[in-house]
């Protein structure tokens, strides 16, 4: 979803994230080996978030608002939904300009800026860490995520390779929608065609379709 505003897709096709392995600086067990490091990773895709901007992508699901009563469930941990204008916006995976303590996982907090440090503490005195669900962590957002689509009349999947589980199965909760949109350039590859419309473009180019084509 947010490629299209200059972010990298989470993998890429070489199996590493911004030339990481994924189990480096991702994970509980990176934490514990070298919090710099992941702290650092964070650092710089949050300096690299800031200096983005949505795309028309991002622009077009807003716009919908005035139509729809629309709730984006995101695997992104960018702010991008929000900064075009989104109102009920669901992170899946976490905030990225947000932090969070290690003692206890409720308290959270906004980043002002794009750092976050060794040193950089909550209210109880204990580290903050980045705002994120990490492999190996549970996502506590699933089961509300689920209900949703569950309820929803009309459900539209894009930017995502459906290889990311366990929010890759949330597809599968859409059985009450009437209308089903799959949009992705490969989109024919990854998910069967049947009940669903498929559009093989790119995010902003594959909403806007819907959104002149479909739904007017």
């Amino acid at each position: 979803m947010s490629a299209e505003s200059g972010i990298p897709t989470f993998r890429g096709s070489d199996g590493l994230w911004e030339n990481h392995r994924i189990e480096d600086v991702a994970t509980p067990e990176a934490w514990k080996k070298d919090p710099e490091l992941v702290l650092e990773f964070y650092n710089q895709r949050r300096k690299r978030i800031l200096e983005a901007q949505p795309n028309e992508g991002h622009f077009q699901i807003a716009k919908w608002q005035s139509d729809f009563d629309v709730t984006v469930v995101t695997q992104n941990i960018d702010d991008l939904h929000e900064r075009a204008g989104s109102k009920q916006v669901l992170h899946l995976h976490g905030e990225i300009r947000k932090a969070r303590s290690t003692f206890n996982p409720q308290l959270v907090y906004e980043i002002e800026d794009w750092s976050l440090n060794i040193g950089d503490k909550c209210e109880k005195g204990s580290q903050l860490r980045p705002h994120i669900v990490w492999f190996g962590e549970e996502v506590p957002m699933l089961q509300v995520a689920a209900e949703i689509i569950e309820e929803s009349d009309l459900f539209v999947v894009v930017g995502t390779s459906l290889q990311v589980y366990p929010a890759a199965g949330l597809i599968h909760h859409a059985h009450g929608a009437s209308d089903k949109f799959f949009v992705d350039p490969a989109a024919h590859d990854l998910i069967s065609k049947s009940g669903w419309t498929v559009v093989s473009k790119g995010a902003a180019e594959g909403l806007q379709e819907i959104d002149r084509v479909m739904l007017r």
